[in-house]
């Protein structure tokens, strides 16, 4: 039995746009707590020689981010400030009741200063050290769409064409090669068939499904959840569920698939099975609840830090889960020893579950086990979670009972030749679209889809004419960066819902007034080319 575990890298373009409490602090914090503990870990299971043959995904608004020289500036300003925080906090805490925290001080000092030389010992070059990795063989890079817009609510199929192709140049930019695989933003998938959201929005007898784009792209295979395949009942995605012992209760549930297909083969998208379509990997309900909840899950083992308890101010996490049910006053220090020790446990435990789940479906002609994930679940929202993923692959390769590779592996061998049409949904919560449709959003696609009839409409004139090549080009990426679906996300979540508010208004607006030189013509164009590049100094993406 196959076992292909797939992390999704994600955050919105954030620099030049704020720092705390929204803004480049986002990448930052994820760069500290998992991009860098994540290249620490499989670099030392690189030299064990033991297998970690993880599918990642970094998508390419990400990856344009890590390789800026403002990235850098931000992030070298992070650990300096937070190295400053443990100074001061250790001061604070002498002679108070609070003193018994100083060892936790001393494990965060030691801790950003032995992940700071190893950004030194990269060159500060975050990329580099996973194209390296996959260039060793020891794991594979898969992209996504350009700002990770939600593909089955863009109007205009150009739309959906331009964020995959963007996509692919640019991860073939910044990693040298293309990748095979595509994760859709969300998880989320729409077939063919008629379009109209909203009554406001242009109604379409037909449409063809994103398998058609990706296939135009040569996209080998994609991650979808079981409930799209008629394997399961969607799960969620972490922070969203459970989120009370009731909840607990229908998760697990849950996590038997239903019987119109198994979760545990690849299947060609499409009734017919085009063999020129991607394949779907399907993500595995019982294994990934066991990572992915809150509570019942590894990451609510009262041992593990507490994520939302901090100390103000400096950021630090100093204390423990502690309970279920203990409140945020009631959270006790962080023991990383007694943290480590629950890492093991639960990493074993993982690889007994993996055994079991992959003896049980083989004799019923399964072949593969889907875990796909954040990659910031692990290391920023469960901070111990990268060490359990360096723990896990050791614990594989001790058991023995499932082969880890990466979805490419696995297909080059795959068996099943079987094919499926999916549902339409996402991974969001109720496996629909409505985490990103819904009262609160409508107004953002409400703007956003003139938008985008607007420019498809002026481009082809404007490509025919070189004076409007910059004006378009940034009109172009202030488009994009408005079709992130983190807006809409955060807007229902509604935690920073004013900043994703603010950013999705300011690039419709940037956009509108560079289309405003387009349609003119021959008004003020150097004007307009003048503030495409002031734009383009804040908004420096994909050249």
């Amino acid at each position: 039995m196959d076992f292909v575990l797939a992390l999704h890298s994600h955050l919105p373009y954030v620099l030049n746009h704020g720092r705390w409490p929204h803004g480049s602090d986002w990448i930052c914090e994820a760069t500290v707590d998992t991009y860098l503990p994540l290249i620490d870990s499989l670099n030392a299971l690189a030299d064990e020689q033991i297998a970690a043959p993880v599918t990642v995904g970094i998508t390419p608004i990400l990856a344009n981010q890590l390789a800026s020289p403002v990235f850098e500036s931000e992030l070298r300003q992070f650990f300096r400030q937070r190295l400053e925080a443990c100074d001061e906090a250790e001061a604070d805490m002498r002679n108070t009741a609070d003193s018994h925290l100083i060892p936790v001080v001393g494990y965060w000092r030691n801790r950003l200063k032995s992940l700071l030389a190893l950004y030194d010992s990269l060159n500060g070059n975050i990329l580099g050290a996973f194209r390296e990795l996959e260039e060793n063989g020891r794991l594979e890079l898969i992209t996504s769409a350009a700002t990770h817009g939600f593909l089955p609510l863009l109007a205009r199929d150009e739309s959906i064409r331009f964020q995959l192709a963007v996509g692919h140049a640019e991860h073939e930019r910044l990693f040298g090669r293309r990748a095979a695989g595509l994760w859709m933003p969300e998880c989320a998938y729409r077939p063919a068939g008629p379009w109209q959201p909203l009554p406001s929005a242009r109604a379409y007898r037909h449409r063809d499904g994103l398998e058609t784009f990706l296939m135009e792209g040569g996209v080998r295979f994609v991650f979808v959840d079981a409930h799209l395949a008629g394997a399961g009942r969607p799960l969620g995605v972490y922070g969203e569920l459970p989120t009370s012992p009731r909840d607990l209760v229908q998760a697990r549930q849950a996590r038997e698939p239903r019987a119109q297909h198994s979760p545990y083969r690849p299947y060609w998208i499409g009734e017919h099975g085009q063999r020129l379509a991607p394949r779907a990997l399907i993500r595995d309900p019982r294994s990934s609840m066991q990572v992915w909840s809150r509570h019942g899950g590894y990451p609510g083992d009262g041992a593990y830090l507490e994520f939302h308890k901090i100390r103000y101010p400096g950021g630090l996490k100093m204390w423990r889960v502690t309970s279920e049910t203990a409140g945020l006053g009631d959270k006790l220090g962080y023991d990383p020893d007694a943290a480590r020790t629950q890492v093991l446990r639960h990493a074993r435990h993982f690889a007994r579950l993996l055994g079991r789940v992959g003896g049980t479906v083989q004799s019923r002609g399964g072949e593969l086990v889907v875990a796909p994930f954040d990659t910031e679940l692990f290391g920023h929202w469960w901070f111990e979670g990268v060490d359990f993923v360096e723990e896990l692959y050791r614990q594989i390769d001790i058991q023995g009972e499932v082969r880890p590779l990466t979805a490419s592996s696995h297909l080059d061998n795959a068996r099943s030749d079987d094919a499926l049409r999916l549902s339409a949904g996402s991974w969001g919560k109720d496996g629909d679209w409505s985490m990103w449709l819904n009262p609160e959003t409508a107004w953002t696609w409400e703007k956003l889809w003139p938008l985008e009839e607007e420019f498809w409409r002026l481009a082809p004139d404007a490509i025919r004419r070189p004076e409007l090549h910059s004006i378009l080009a940034q009109a172009a990426r202030e488009l994009l960066l408005a079709q992130s679906s983190d807006w809409q996300f955060i807007i229902t979540t509604g935690e920073a819902a004013d900043y994703a508010e603010a950013r999705i208004n300011l690039h419709i607006a940037d956009c509108a007034k560079l289309m405003e030189a387009m349609r003119s013509g021959n008004g003020d164009l150097e004007s307009a080319r003048q503030l495409a590049e002031e734009l383009h100094v804040r908004d420096a993406i994909f050249p």
